[in-house]
């Protein structure tokens, strides 16, 4: 349902009304109980999603997720290899210096 702005022409009250669509619009003003009651045009509200639900990543099936799971321990693992493999290519490195001089 959306909001509304309405002005009163005679006292110039002004207030926001949130009704249905199809509702009339309303005449009487609830400040000095005049028929001179004129519905705004408003500049709109945007959308919003809130919670769960709305992302394309929220619907994912239970196989997709098991199968990112492993992906991503698998990612950790292969960097985790890497690095003691660097590390010990370092170590070979700094040995085999060592060792000729």
């Amino acid at each position: 349902m959306p909001t509304y702005d309405y002005q009163c022409q005679d006292c110039g009250h002004e207030f926001e009304l949130f009704q249905q669509m199809s509702a009339p619009v309303k005449k009487k003003c609830p400040e000095c109980a005049k028929l001179q009651l004129k519905r705004l045009i408003g500049a709109g509200s945007a959308v919003m999603f809130k919670g769960s639900g709305f992302y394309e990543t929220d619907y994912r099936s239970d196989s997709y997720k098991k199968g990112a799971k492993e992906a991503k321990e698998s990612s950790k693992t292969t960097k985790t290899d890497k690095k003691s493999g660097v590390s010990k290519k370092k170590s070979k490195g700094a040995s085999d210096s060592s060792s000729k001089s």
